[in-house]
Protein backbone atom coordinates (compact mmCIF):
# COMPACT_ATOMS: atom_id res chain seq x y z
CA UNK A 1 0.00 0.00 0.00
CA UNK A 2 1.20 3.52 -0.71
CA UNK A 3 1.69 5.60 2.42
CA UNK A 4 -0.98 8.23 2.91
CA UNK A 5 -0.18 9.49 6.39
CA UNK A 6 0.86 12.86 4.96
CA UNK A 7 -2.57 13.53 3.48
CA UNK A 8 -4.60 16.15 5.29
CA UNK A 9 -7.63 13.96 5.84
CA UNK A 10 -8.30 14.09 9.55
CA UNK A 11 -11.99 13.52 10.03
CA UNK A 12 -11.92 16.06 12.87
CA UNK A 13 -11.40 18.85 10.34
CA UNK A 14 -14.49 18.04 8.28
CA UNK A 15 -18.07 19.07 8.70
CA UNK A 16 -20.26 15.94 8.82
CA UNK A 17 -22.91 17.62 6.65
CA UNK A 18 -20.44 17.99 3.76
CA UNK A 19 -20.02 14.45 2.50
CA UNK A 20 -17.73 15.45 -0.37
CA UNK A 21 -14.99 16.93 1.81
CA UNK A 22 -12.71 13.89 1.61
CA UNK A 23 -13.04 13.74 -2.16
CA UNK A 24 -12.57 17.50 -2.58
CA UNK A 25 -9.42 17.46 -0.45
CA UNK A 26 -7.95 14.61 -2.45
CA UNK A 27 -8.68 16.29 -5.76
CA UNK A 28 -7.00 19.45 -4.48
CA UNK A 29 -3.90 17.38 -3.73
CA UNK A 30 -3.64 16.21 -7.33
CA UNK A 31 -5.61 12.97 -7.40
CA UNK A 32 -7.77 12.65 -10.50
CA UNK A 33 -10.05 9.63 -9.90
CA UNK A 34 -11.24 9.30 -6.31
CA UNK A 35 -13.57 6.34 -5.81
CA UNK A 36 -15.83 5.16 -3.03
CA UNK A 37 -16.01 1.42 -2.34
CA UNK A 38 -18.62 -0.50 -0.36
CA UNK A 39 -20.31 -3.90 -0.29
CA UNK A 40 -23.69 -5.45 0.40
CA UNK A 41 -24.51 -8.92 1.63
CA UNK A 42 -22.13 -9.89 4.41
CA UNK A 43 -24.90 -11.07 6.73
CA UNK A 44 -27.23 -13.21 4.59
CA UNK A 45 -27.35 -17.00 4.72
CA UNK A 46 -27.61 -17.16 0.92
CA UNK A 47 -26.40 -15.39 -2.18
CA UNK A 48 -23.21 -13.56 -3.11
CA UNK A 49 -21.56 -10.59 -1.50
CA UNK A 50 -21.66 -7.70 -3.98
CA UNK A 51 -19.33 -4.71 -4.01
CA UNK A 52 -19.37 -1.48 -5.97
CA UNK A 53 -16.73 1.10 -6.80
CA UNK A 54 -18.02 4.55 -7.80
CA UNK A 55 -16.25 7.69 -9.02
CA UNK A 56 -18.71 10.56 -8.77
CA UNK A 57 -18.43 13.51 -11.16
CA UNK A 58 -16.98 16.43 -9.20
CA UNK A 59 -19.83 18.62 -10.41
CA UNK A 60 -22.66 16.28 -9.36
CA UNK A 61 -25.09 16.96 -6.52
CA UNK A 62 -23.35 14.68 -4.04
CA UNK A 63 -25.92 15.53 -1.36
CA UNK A 64 -28.38 13.12 -3.00
CA UNK A 65 -26.39 10.07 -2.02
CA UNK A 66 -26.94 8.64 1.44
CA UNK A 67 -26.25 5.36 3.21
CA UNK A 68 -28.35 2.76 1.37
CA UNK A 69 -29.54 1.34 4.71
CA UNK A 70 -31.19 4.67 5.47
CA UNK A 71 -33.15 4.75 2.20
CA UNK A 72 -36.33 3.04 1.09
CA UNK A 73 -36.08 0.47 -1.68
CA UNK A 74 -37.86 2.86 -4.04
CA UNK A 75 -35.46 5.70 -3.25
CA UNK A 76 -32.46 3.43 -3.77
CA UNK A 77 -33.70 2.57 -7.25
CA UNK A 78 -34.21 6.24 -8.11
CA UNK A 79 -30.65 7.04 -7.00
CA UNK A 80 -29.30 3.95 -8.77
CA UNK A 81 -30.78 5.27 -12.02
CA UNK A 82 -29.35 8.76 -11.37
CA UNK A 83 -25.89 7.28 -10.88
CA UNK A 84 -26.22 5.37 -14.13
CA UNK A 85 -27.13 8.57 -15.98
CA UNK A 86 -25.05 11.33 -14.38
CA UNK A 87 -21.63 10.37 -15.68
CA UNK A 88 -20.49 8.38 -12.65
CA UNK A 89 -17.91 5.68 -13.33
CA UNK A 90 -19.22 2.46 -11.79
CA UNK A 91 -17.68 -0.95 -11.26
CA UNK A 92 -19.29 -4.03 -9.73
CA UNK A 93 -17.63 -7.09 -8.25
CA UNK A 94 -19.00 -10.17 -6.55
CA UNK A 95 -17.82 -13.18 -4.61
CA UNK A 96 -20.15 -16.16 -4.72
CA UNK A 97 -21.25 -18.59 -1.99
CA UNK A 98 -18.48 -21.11 -2.73
CA UNK A 99 -15.82 -18.42 -2.46
CA UNK A 100 -17.35 -17.19 0.79
CA UNK A 101 -17.13 -20.74 2.15
CA UNK A 102 -13.52 -21.14 1.04
CA UNK A 103 -11.97 -17.87 2.20
CA UNK A 104 -14.52 -16.51 4.77
CA UNK A 105 -16.87 -13.58 4.38
CA UNK A 106 -14.36 -10.85 5.24
CA UNK A 107 -11.85 -11.97 2.62
CA UNK A 108 -14.66 -12.56 0.12
CA UNK A 109 -15.93 -9.02 0.71
CA UNK A 110 -12.47 -7.57 0.11
CA UNK A 111 -12.12 -9.72 -3.01
CA UNK A 112 -15.44 -8.41 -4.31
CA UNK A 113 -14.25 -4.85 -3.64
CA UNK A 114 -11.06 -5.50 -5.59
CA UNK A 115 -13.08 -6.90 -8.48
CA UNK A 116 -15.35 -3.84 -8.36
CA UNK A 117 -12.32 -1.56 -8.56
CA UNK A 118 -10.96 -3.56 -11.52
CA UNK A 119 -14.34 -3.42 -13.25
CA UNK A 120 -14.45 0.34 -12.71
CA UNK A 121 -11.01 0.62 -14.32
CA UNK A 122 -12.18 -1.46 -17.27
CA UNK A 123 -15.08 0.92 -17.82
CA UNK A 124 -12.66 3.87 -17.72
CA UNK A 125 -10.44 2.81 -20.63
CA UNK A 126 -8.28 0.73 -18.31
CA UNK A 127 -7.54 3.67 -16.00
CA UNK A 128 -8.07 2.63 -12.36
CA UNK A 129 -8.99 4.97 -9.53
CA UNK A 130 -5.91 6.59 -8.02
CA UNK A 131 -7.43 6.79 -4.54
CA UNK A 132 -10.02 4.68 -2.75
CA UNK A 133 -12.29 5.67 0.11
CA UNK A 134 -13.33 2.35 1.63
CA UNK A 135 -16.16 1.68 4.04
CA UNK A 136 -15.07 -0.15 7.17
CA UNK A 137 -11.70 -0.86 8.75
CA UNK A 138 -9.99 -3.14 6.20
CA UNK A 139 -8.22 -2.00 3.06
CA UNK A 140 -8.84 -3.47 -0.37
CA UNK A 141 -5.97 -5.78 -1.46
CA UNK A 142 -4.51 -3.45 -4.09
CA UNK A 143 -1.49 -1.11 -4.14
CA UNK A 144 -3.76 1.87 -4.86
CA UNK A 145 -3.64 4.54 -2.14
CA UNK A 146 -6.69 4.34 0.09
CA UNK A 147 -8.30 5.33 3.35
CA UNK A 148 -10.80 3.31 5.38
CA UNK A 149 -13.71 5.08 7.03
CA UNK A 150 -15.87 3.51 9.72
CA UNK A 151 -19.50 4.24 8.84
CA UNK A 152 -18.11 5.64 5.62
CA UNK A 153 -21.54 5.85 3.96
CA UNK A 154 -22.37 8.76 6.26
CA UNK A 155 -19.02 10.51 5.71
CA UNK A 156 -18.38 10.12 1.98
CA UNK A 157 -20.91 10.57 -0.82
CA UNK A 158 -18.79 8.30 -3.03
CA UNK A 159 -19.01 5.47 -0.49
CA UNK A 160 -22.75 6.12 -0.10
CA UNK A 161 -23.15 5.91 -3.89
CA UNK A 162 -21.24 2.62 -3.90
CA UNK A 163 -23.49 1.29 -1.14
CA UNK A 164 -26.56 2.11 -3.26
CA UNK A 165 -25.17 0.42 -6.38
CA UNK A 166 -24.12 -2.68 -4.42
CA UNK A 167 -27.43 -2.99 -2.58
CA UNK A 168 -29.67 -2.57 -5.63
CA UNK A 169 -27.52 -4.92 -7.72
CA UNK A 170 -27.62 -7.62 -5.05
CA UNK A 171 -31.35 -7.21 -4.44
CA UNK A 172 -32.01 -7.67 -8.15
CA UNK A 173 -29.88 -10.80 -8.22
CA UNK A 174 -31.81 -12.26 -5.30
CA UNK A 175 -35.13 -11.32 -6.96
CA UNK A 176 -34.04 -13.29 -10.03
CA UNK A 177 -32.98 -16.17 -7.80
CA UNK A 178 -36.48 -16.20 -6.30
CA UNK A 179 -37.79 -17.38 -9.66
CA UNK A 180 -35.55 -20.42 -9.51
CA UNK A 181 -36.00 -21.12 -5.80
CA UNK A 182 -39.40 -19.62 -4.84
CA UNK A 183 -39.77 -21.85 -1.78
CA UNK A 184 -37.16 -19.81 0.15
CA UNK A 185 -38.75 -16.37 -0.27
CA UNK A 186 -35.60 -14.62 -1.51
CA UNK A 187 -37.71 -11.84 -3.03
CA UNK A 188 -38.83 -10.80 0.44
CA UNK A 189 -35.68 -11.18 2.55
CA UNK A 190 -32.79 -11.30 0.00
CA UNK A 191 -31.26 -14.25 1.82
CA UNK A 192 -31.04 -12.66 5.26
CA UNK A 193 -31.72 -14.89 8.30
CA UNK A 194 -35.36 -14.05 8.86
CA UNK A 195 -37.70 -16.46 10.60
CA UNK A 196 -39.35 -17.24 7.26
CA UNK A 197 -36.00 -18.04 5.67
CA UNK A 198 -34.82 -20.23 8.53
CA UNK A 199 -38.06 -22.20 8.44
CA UNK A 200 -37.71 -22.72 4.69
CA UNK A 201 -34.16 -24.05 5.09
CA UNK A 202 -35.39 -26.40 7.80
CA UNK A 203 -38.19 -27.64 5.56
CA UNK A 204 -36.48 -27.84 2.16
CA UNK A 205 -32.79 -28.00 3.05
CA UNK A 206 -30.16 -25.70 1.52
CA UNK A 207 -30.03 -24.84 -2.18
CA UNK A 208 -26.88 -24.02 -4.19
CA UNK A 209 -27.17 -20.35 -3.21
CA UNK A 210 -26.81 -21.07 0.50
CA UNK A 211 -23.55 -20.48 2.33
CA UNK A 212 -22.81 -23.92 3.72
CA UNK A 213 -20.35 -22.73 6.39
CA UNK A 214 -22.94 -20.43 7.99
CA UNK A 215 -24.81 -21.37 11.13
CA UNK A 216 -28.41 -21.77 10.16
CA UNK A 217 -27.40 -23.63 7.00
CA UNK A 218 -24.71 -26.14 7.99
CA UNK A 219 -27.05 -27.85 10.45
CA UNK A 220 -29.28 -28.92 7.55
CA UNK A 221 -26.64 -30.28 5.21
CA UNK A 222 -26.61 -33.93 4.26
CA UNK A 223 -24.18 -36.04 2.23
CA UNK A 224 -25.75 -34.94 -1.04
CA UNK A 225 -25.10 -31.27 -0.33
CA UNK A 226 -21.37 -31.74 -0.85
CA UNK A 227 -22.14 -32.04 -4.54
CA UNK A 228 -24.27 -28.92 -4.87
CA UNK A 229 -23.98 -27.36 -8.30
CA UNK A 230 -21.59 -24.36 -8.11
CA UNK A 231 -23.16 -20.93 -8.37
CA UNK A 232 -21.60 -18.79 -11.14
CA UNK A 233 -19.46 -16.02 -9.62
CA UNK A 234 -20.91 -13.35 -11.89
CA UNK A 235 -24.10 -11.37 -12.22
Amino acid sequence: MKPCDSLVLSSDSFYPADTFQFERSLYSQGYSNVAGVDEAGRGPLAGPVVAACVILPQSCDYRLFKDSKMLTARRRIVLFDILQANGSLIGIGIAGPREIEQINILQASLLAMKRAMEDCAGRNNGCPPDYLLVDGTFQVPTPISQRTLVKGESKSASIAAASIIAKVTRDRFMAESHRQYPQYGFLRHQGYPTKEHRMAISRYGPCPLHRRTYRGVMEFLDSNDAALVPVPDSL
